[in-house]
Order: C-alpha cells, then sequence, then structure tokens
C-alpha cells in the first residue's frame, strides 16, 4: 500500500473523502436511495446509534467504553413510557427517564472511578443489570403509551424534517464543540492519551470519568425516550446490540481505542457509514441473517483501521 493511499485511508480527511465517493456510488448503483423519503428514512434510522455516538467518543477518547448503553436505552424507554402513564404527565415521564438514565451512568462511573473494576467487566454487569429491571418492571412485555401526545416527540416536523433529526443534529454541534472548545474535552483526550500525566497535570481523573459515564447515560435516556416515541410503546428487548453499532461508528468514524484522539467530524461519517450500510441492505431486500455477517465484518474493520491508525502515528 503506497504512502499517498494509506493516508487517505487513516487521515481525517481521507475518511471524509472515502465517505463522498461511497455515497455517490450507492446513489448511481441502489434504486430508490437518494429519493427524498429515503433520505428521511436513513437519517431516522441512525438517529439511535448517533446520539449515543456523541458521548461513547468520550468514553473511547478516555480509555474506556459502554456495553451497557443498549440496555439503558431499552430501561430508559419504558421508564418514560411507564411514568408518563402512571402521573398522566409526559413531561413528568421524561424527567424520571432522564434522571434514571443518568443514575445508571453514575452507577458505571462510581464502580468504575472509585472501586477500579475494569470498563468491561462494569458495563457488562450493568449491562445485564438493567435489561433485567426493563423486563421485570414489565412483566417481558411491550408497555403502551396512554397519551398520544408522547408520539409526537417523534413524529412531529420542523420545516419538514422529524423532530428527532433536529436533535441529532443539535447533539453533534453540541458535543462537537464540548469536544473541541471546552476544558472538559481538552482534559478527556489528555487523559485517554495519558492518564497518570493527565493526573500529575492536575486534572481529575476520577471525576472525569465519573462526569463521562453520568452524560453517556442520561444521553441514553434521551435516545430512549425518542425510540420508544418512534416505535409507539415501551420494549423491554429494545435496542440489543446497540452498543456494538454504536462503537463500531466510532471507531470507523477514528476514534480510537486506544484513548486519546477523536474527531465529531469522524463520528459523524463514522455513523452515516453504517447507516448506510443497513439502508442499502434494506432496499437490496437483503435477508437480515446476512445482515449480521455485515455488522460483524464492519466491526472488524473498524479496528483494523485502528490499529493501522495507531500504527502510522507510532502508538501501538
Amino acid at each position: 500500500m503506497t504512502t499517498s493511499i494509506k493516508k487517505l485511508i487513516l487521515g481525517d480527511q481521507g475518511l471524509l473523502v472515502i465517505f463522498i465517493l461511497a455515497f455517490a456510488l450507492v446513489s448511481l448503483t441502489v434504486p430508490n436511495f437518494l429519493t427524498e423519503r429515503n433520505m428521511l428514512g436513513l437519517l431516522q434510522s441512525v438517529v439511535t446509534v448517533g446520539v449515543i455516538a456523541c458521548t461513547m467518543m468520550f468514553c473511547l477518547a478516555a480509555r474506556d467504553f459502554d456495553l451497557s448503553v443498549g440496555s439503558n436505552v431499552a430501561f430508559c424507554g419504558m421508564v418514560a413510557v411507564m411514568a408518563s402513564n402512571a402521573t398522566g404527565s409526559i413531561f413528568l415521564g421524561i424527567l424520571t427517564a432522564l434522571a434514571a438514565g443518568a443514575l445508571v451512568g453514575l452507577f458505571n462511573g462510581v464502580v468504575i472511578a472509585k472501586f477500579r473494576i475494569n470498563a468491561l467487566i462494569t458495563t457488562l454487569a450493568t449491562m445485564q443489570i438493567v435489561r433485567g429491571l426493563a423486563l421485570i418492571s414489565s412483566d417481558g412485555r411491550a408497555v403502551g403509551i396512554d397519551d398520544p401526545g408522547f408520539y409526537q416527540l417523534a413524529l412531529s416536523r420542523f420545516l419538514g424534517v422529524p423532530t428527532p433529526i433536529w436533535v441529532l443534529a443539535a447533539l453533534f454541534i453540541v458535543f462537537g464543540f464540548v469536544l473541541n472548545r471546552t476544558v472538559f474535552g481538552k482534559n478527556t483526550l489528555a487523559m485517554g492519551g495519558n492518564p497518570e500525566a493527565s493526573r500529575l497535570a492536575g486534572v481529575n481523573v476520577d471525576w472525569m470519568r465519573i462526569w463521562i459515564f453520568t452524560l453517556q447515560g442520561f444521553i441514553c435516556a434521551v435516545a430512549g425516550i425518542l425510540l420508544a416515541s418512534r416505535i409507539t410503546s415501551g420494549q423491554p428487548n429494545a435496542a440489543t446490540g446497540l452498543e456494538l453499532s454504536v462503537i463500531s461508528a466510532c471507531v470507523l468514524g477514528g476514534v480510537s481505542l486506544a484513548g486519546g484522539r477523536a474527531t465529531m467530524t469522524g463520528v459523524i461519517v463514522g455513523v452515516m457509514i453504517m447507516g448506510i450500510a443497513e439502508n442499502v441492505m434494506n432496499l437490496l431486500n437483503i435477508q437480515a441473517f446476512y445482515q449480521y455477517v455485515v455488522r460483524g465484518f464492519i466491526l472488524l474493520l473498524a479496528v483494523l483501521l485502528d490499529n493501522m491508525r495507531s500504527s502510522a502515528i507510532g502508538r501501538r
């Protein structure tokens, strides 16, 4: 592989160029891909992954990751629906779900930072616990929404574009700013690059981890509320496998599994690549069984690219 090709594949701008070329190729070869209806459907389909990727980016950049996001999304969706039904207030339901998601994230952060338990084990345990809570609270069944106003969270439109897409765009902007323009973002990248050096420089690494995971949990609640509104019920088995899709999107977008490197532009491109791959498979009527195989290969490709990037900058 020549140096120029390596730069194209591994560089931040190169990833964007590859995405544009792939988008153009798919637009020319796949029927109905470039229609307005399909484009809006594509954007809506990546909302859940995109929302979670905004904060998973910080977890990965800090040398951590969160495997409980899928379970937390389902749990918070259940909480939002059940609390709304119980109180008769959509606002209280949403508030309760946001608090529940943040508490799950806070729990992860405290266990990882203060008890020094590996993030893999902690979030794997939380994934099981929170999914179990969602199943127990609903007796394993979907919970219907009593107030039709809850549907409007996903069905409403602004300037012809569904509200969840605007929420996703706003979160991309906000967290892009946080990553690039705030002390929190700079400390996250520094901590992921060298935790001990960051600690010696005065960064409270433990509290940074707690804040990152709490924020991750809060954003899971946002995604869970939007998902419950879109599927018109609280589903205890929703978002199964979401964590792998989110991590794949982030790593495809240049977020390093070794920590210390992340860009919001790259994450957006990674999210869109995942969404387009799934959208194209649906348009071509590829069976769901084969789609699992494709997702697995995308995850392997993401890790391979991450290894190549790390090797290229001497961080293996």
